[in-house]
């Protein structure tokens, strides 16, 4: 029972950081319609951010995610007025996604340029501490990650849902032309949005950092983990981010503790599917589908 309940701890903590690593993922495609594939790049962009603020200028990694979001946030906005809106307007949403595959390439490999091909990791001074929790005990540093996940989530959801730019964003998404007809600015809407959804994508990888080793080449998995997510949660919101996220969690710590580790992917994939072939628009649906 002790076992379960530790396996079952863990996963929760993993899929803690699985939801805030797709949120932005979720957002850019629930407003924008876009499977953007340099999401994983934005992830592992902030995780060496946050190493090099570390190493170089002794910066905690969870102070680091302020500068590493403002940071992303101005390049992800760039990145979709430029090479992704001018993709779309000159061709459709789907040459959108050849685009962000090419993009992802060139900038895993300049990373890998730049940062080597070793593994990294993140060790502040409170990686090797642990709190017993009566017969389970839990890293400290996995109990940070988890908290500042759900602070990052829960401050994104109410600027979604109380601030005049979270309507204008769920306006947009949910009827383009008739946000512009209003007076918004919808292509500045997009690209705030995307920028945000890179912001969110950078502070996950600060926090990942401290938790998991990353490479320049884990923005393939970080990419495909977010679509999974969003897959068995719902497009467009943080809580079908976190319920996607902490299901994946589960799914990924029982898989390695009961069945093998070599066969996570696997499960991931097979639930998937099964939920694409049960419920499409996942467990809490699509945010912005109603009025599409």
């Amino acid at each position: 029972m002790t076992l379960f309940l530790q396996t079952t701890l863990n996963g929760l903590v993993l899929g803690g950081i699985y939801s805030l690593a797709a949120v932005g993922f979720s957002l850019v495609f629930g407003v924008l319609g876009i499977v953007n594939l340099t999401h994983g790049i934005f992830v592992v962009a902030g995780a060496y951010g946050a190493l090099v603020l570390f190493t170089k200028l002794g910066i905690d990694p969870l102070l680091g995610i302020v500068p590493i979001g403002l940071a992303l946030f101005a390049v992800g906005y760039v990145y979709q007025r430029t090479i992704i809106q001018w993709a779309v307007s000159r061709a459709s949403l789907v040459a959108s996604l050849v685009v962000t595959f090419g993009v992802a390439m060139m900038a895993r490999n300049g990373l890998q340029l730049v940062f080597g091909p070793d593994v990294h990791t993140i060790t502040p001074s409170y990686s090797f501490l642990s709190i017993p929790l009566g017969p389970l005990r839990i890293d400290v540093v996995r109990i940070v990650a988890l908290g500042a996940s759900l602070v990052l989530l829960t401050v994104l959801a109410l600027v979604l849902a109380r601030t005049h730019f979270g309507r204008a964003i769920r306006a947009t998404a949910q009827q383009p032309l008739a946000a512009e007809l209003c007076g918004l600015n919808v292509k500045n809407l997009h690209g705030l949005t995307f920028g945000l959804g890179a912001a969110m994508a950078g502070a996950a990888g600060a926090i990942i950092g401290i938790v998991q080793p990353f490479t320049a080449a884990s923005e393939v998995a970080w990419t495909l983990n977010a679509f999974i997510v969003v897959v068995l949660g719902g497009i467009g919101s943080p809580a079908g981010a976190l319920v996607g996220g902490l299901l994946l969690g589960l799914i990924n710590a029982y898989t390695a503790q009961y069945v093998g580790p070599s066969l996570t992917q696997a499960a991931m994939f097979l639930v998937l599917v099964l939920m694409l072939l049960v419920r499409p628009s996942g467990l809490l649906g699509n945010a912005f589908g109603e009025s599409r």
